[in-house]
Order: C-alpha cells, then structure tokens, then sequence
C-alpha cells in the first residue's frame, strides 16, 4: 500500500485551545490569540495534546481566518481550535483535523464559501479525495458538519444582491458532479442545499456576510449558529 509523506511542508495554520509536542520535543502552544502555528509536518510523532476546546472549525480560505482571529473568535464564544488548509488542503492539515477528532472527541464544523468549490474542499476533509482513496481512512473526519456558508443562509438572512455572484458553466458543472457523488445520497441536507444553490443559480464569499454588517461573521452568525443549531 502507498505510504503517506507525513513529513512533507505543511502549508495550513492552526490556532486556539490547543497544545502538544511536537516529536523533536518542541512544545506548541497555540492558545494565545496572537498566536498563529504552521500544521505540524509530523502529525504522527505529535504526542502529549491537550485541549478544553468545544468544537474544530475548519476555516476554507486564510483570509477568513485571519480575520476570526483579529476578531478574537476563539476566545469570545467558547474554547475551540480553529484550522485552516488555506483552501485545497494539503495532507498535513487533513491528517491534523484527524489526529484532532481522533484526540479530543469534540464535534468538527466546517466553514467554507457557498460555492461548488467550497464544498468539494468540504467534501475532501470528510470523505477524502479520489487521488489518495488509499488512505481514506486516516485523512478523512466522517462526522465533519457543514456550518456555512449554506446557501439556504442568503435567503434567510437576505444577503443583499449586489453580494451575491452567478455560478458559470464551470459552476454548474462542477455542482452537477457534486450531486452526483456516492456520499451525497448519504447526506439528504448536503444535498437540499446544493439544490437550492442549483436552482437560484447565485454563490457568496463568507466575506458577503460583511454586506450585511461588518461584524456579523463574528458577532452574530456564528455565534447564533455554534449556539442554537444552524448546522447540516
């Protein structure tokens, strides 16, 4: 069986209620607000981690992220860690999210952009990609929930038009491929909602939130999501 280099350069970033050891002894403490960790690049030899986070939220984009930290997200809600592949993931930020659900038991929640591509970044933490179906198992998290941006979220909170982008072919395309996948018939609220951005035919940046309010991201959406249930 091929044999995952753990050991390559990681490109993702993790912050929050979080620390361990790394295998040369070096200890990582992520839990200052200013502080922000490259992935380890050696998942495997990290040992001793310790957390009172309440839930992982995989963030899509390094922008986003940034911006939760400069908004002291993690320290306003509740204790949690927050992760970032800084869009496509690379094997270290897959292994990590696992090496966290594995560790810790706490719920994972995904927070990607309502759009095809989001949603295949998703889709590749939870059920892994069709180039490394070999090592599925030890790179996916089965019980990753999406969070947002859900595109029944830009009817209900009415993000405003002007915030709003059409899919392209490519779009459509790459959606229609979406609802085609095995696991989709597994996951009936995946599926409602990539209907719904199939038929109103617009996707959002989670940045559209700000059109809305500068702060909403942070202030409102999440922490009203995270607290009574806004997740599929």
């Amino acid at each position: 069986m091929p044999q995952i280099n753990s050991l390559a350069t990681s490109k993702g970033l993790i912050s929050g209620d979080l620390c361990y050891m790394e295998a040369d002894g070096t200890r990582i403490d992520c839990r200052s607000s200013t502080v922000v960790s490259a992935v380890s690049s050696n998942i495997a030899g990290i040992r001793n981690m310790v957390s009172s986070a309440k839930f992982v939220m995989i963030v899509e984009k390094d922008a986003t992220f940034q911006r939760l930290l400069d908004d002291n997200f993690c320290t306003k809600l509740s204790p949690c860690i927050m992760i970032t592949g800084k869009g496509v993931p690379d094997v270290n930020s897959r292994l990590m999210v696992r090496k966290l659900w594995d560790t810790l038991h706490i719920p994972i929640f995904a927070l990607v952009d309502a759009d095809p591509h989001g949603i295949e970044i998703m889709s590749i933490y939870k059920y892994g990609s069709l180039s490394m179906s070999f090592e599925a198992h030890s790179l996916t998290v089965p019980s990753v929930m999406w969070l947002g941006l859900l595109p029944s979220d830009l009817q209900r909170l009415r993000v405003p038009e002007d915030a709003l982008i059409p899919l392209t072919k490519r779009d459509e395309s790459k959606l229609i491929s979406l609802l085609q996948r095995p696991y989709s018939a597994s996951q009936p609220e995946w599926l409602k909602e990539m209907e719904i951005m199939q038929r109103s035919k617009v996707k959002a940046e989670i940045q559209s939130l700000a059109a809305i309010a500068p702060d909403f991201l942070t202030n409102i959406y999440l922490p009203n999501k995270l607290r009574y249930g806004g997740w599929v």
